[in-house]
């Protein structure tokens, strides 16, 4: 999965950020006798981001994604 880095356009933010998303994942859940739950192999299908919100200015509609730079 790429990184995903957000910019609001109304004040410029790079860095703050309210993410919510929806994701599907496949877990195999191993139970002990005693009836403890251990999750094992945990493995994330599918992730949709359903809501960007700036944490400056609150902003939503005015989120886009930008080319995430790597050093």
């Amino acid at each position: 999965m790429r990184p995903v880095r957000y910019r609001c356009i109304s004040c410029g933010n790079l860095t703050r950020f309210d993410v919510t998303t929806t994701s599907t994942r496949r877990a195999f859940h191993h139970y002990s006798v005693g009836g403890e739950l251990v999750v094992e192999e945990d493995d994330v299908i599918a992730v949709t981001v359903d809501e960007v919100l700036c944490r400056w200015c609150g902003a939503g509609g005015t989120v886009e994604e930008v080319e995430h730079q790597t050093s």
